[in-house]
């Protein structure tokens, strides 16, 4: 359920604004999520013994990948809202655009990662090692995009017809 309800939020806002930025950001949350994946094939790691539907789940648990993509969404939110200039679709308030978001994701993204253990889908330590991921992964993606790679997005934003 947390998977549609985030992809379908940011799907919403890459439409809305149709920010190179806002695509970038979202192909980070991709590549995290894919690398996390070749991760967990790479340690093998089973999940704690949980049977959902009759089935006991077959993937492997250490990185979690929820935890790891919603503390790159929290981690790298923060720092474009620190950092990043205000793209002309966001809100031009300081406080609706730039306090606003961490506030909100900080702590949705802290709750999430705590369920996957409620839930029974991860331990601690798989969660522990998904946030440290997504702690070190966005940093990184958000690094690339400040280093340079923003000024190709500016050349694909003014393509794109208004």
């Amino acid at each position: 359920m947390t998977n549609a309800i985030v992809t379908t939020l940011t799907a919403s806002v890459l439409l809305y604004t149709r920010s190179a930025g806002v695509a970038y950001f979202v192909a980070g949350a991709l590549l995290c999520s894919l690398t996390v994946k070749v991760l967990k094939r790479c340690l093998r790691q089973p999940r704690p013994v949980v049977v959902v539907d009759g089935r006991r789940k077959k993937t492997y648990g250490m990185p979690s990948t929820h935890s790891a993509v919603i503390t790159y969404y929290a981690a790298y939110i923060s720092l474009a809202c620190a950092y990043l200039p205000l793209h002309p679709s966001f809100p031009a308030s300081p406080a609706l655009s730039r306090v606003l978001p961490p506030l909100v994701v900080v702590p949705l993204a802290s709750t999430i990662a705590v369920s996957r253990i409620w839930l029974g889908h991860h331990t601690w330590p798989q969660v522990g090692a998904g946030v440290a991921y997504g702690l070190f992964f966005a940093p990184v993606w958000f690094r690339l995009w400040v280093g340079g790679w923003n000024e190709y997005g500016r050349m694909v934003e003014n393509m794109i017809p208004r």
